[in-house]
């Protein structure tokens, strides 16, 4: 039997019966997820296939998929593509700047393609082999279908698409840790961490390795809402929301200038709101706070 994506094409032409019976389309596409996960650790929270679906209609779902209201904050929509929005705002192509983007922490992907609008190569890199399957089948097919959740067991059936003029070609997903990337990554001339570095075993340990990583005259965005949790973060390691020995309150933006200062210069910041899905009735409403940081020549 021929495989497709690795997966054995029955399973396939199920998910595809599937479809014409009015079943769930996405079934060949959940195991090729199984598959890939076989040897991930189940306990992760972001291997769950619940969060891949939330993360899939965060990102690439309409607003009226998203918020099924005509009340609510619609300026929070749509924030993997503001933030790649964002990053390409500030991004001035010069000589001896690589035309290469790093999305650190991508999720399902969204402003990894973005950015590929017009950087010539768009790496994005989880931790989650979830997510980064995920982003993977996006590139070769272009499309995915998914489900939501509306209430208990009720679902709405939906698909995530990619934008058909961005070039799929130009992007690149792999998994990896942020506190541990690779060597040989090279430098780029953005790099974006969307919500990541309170998430973090070690946020000082990725800190520390963007000097090598952005190219001198390049810049880098992060986003945080600065939600340090002991459960993600050792207490001793947060970047901010403490006291410390000496009676004064550190926050993540404070940290985060003492940190980078020295190789990088703040070239902007604003807050950024953001929705997420979880029911028809229960999100999650947060404002990142958005630090825009030029790699100092």
């Amino acid at each position: 039997m021929s495989k497709i994506l690795g997966v054995d094409s029955r399973y396939l032409a199920a998910g595809a019966l599937a479809i014409a019976t009015g079943g769930a389309g996405y079934a060949g596409y959940r195991y090729y997820l199984h598959r890939k996960r076989r040897n991930t650790r189940e306990d992760n929270v972001y291997e769950s296939q619940k969060l891949l679906h939330e993360y899939l209609v965060f990102h690439y779902g309409d607003p009226k998929e998203v918020l099924r209201y005509d009340f609510g904050p619609v300026d929070s929509l749509d924030f993997p593509k503001r933030c790649a929005d964002l990053c390409l705002s500030h991004f001035k192509q010069e000589p001896g700047i690589p035309s290469r983007a790093l999305d650190i922490g991508c999720a399902v992907g969204r402003s990894t393609f973005e950015l590929a609008r017009e950087f010539e190569e768009a790496l994005g890199i989880d931790f989650s082999h979830a997510f980064v399957d995920a982003c993977n089948y996006l590139k070769d097919e272009g499309e995915v279908d998914y489900s939501v959740t509306d209430e208990g067991d009720l679902l709405t059936h939906l698909r995530a698409r990619v934008d058909a003029s961005i070039d799929r070609s130009r992007t690149v997903f792999q998994q990896g840790d942020a506190c541990n990337l690779p060597l040989n990554l090279g430098q780029f001339g953005c790099v974006l961490a969307a919500n990541l570095i309170c998430r973090l075993p070690n946020p000082f340990d990725f800190l520390n390795r963007l000097p090598g990583l952005v190219a001198p005259g390049g810049i880098l965005v992060i986003t945080s809402p600065y939600t340090w949790l002991k459960e993600f973060t050792p207490k001793s390691l947060w970047l901010g929301g403490y006291v410390n020995a000496n009676g004064k309150e550190v926050t993540g933006l404070e940290s985060l200038t003492d940190t980078l200062g020295p190789h990088f210069e703040l070239v902007h910041q604003k807050d950024m709101p953001l929705f997420i899905r979880e029911t028809a009735r229960k999100n999650q409403w947060t404002v990142a706070h958005a630090t825009v940081w030029r790699r100092k020549k």
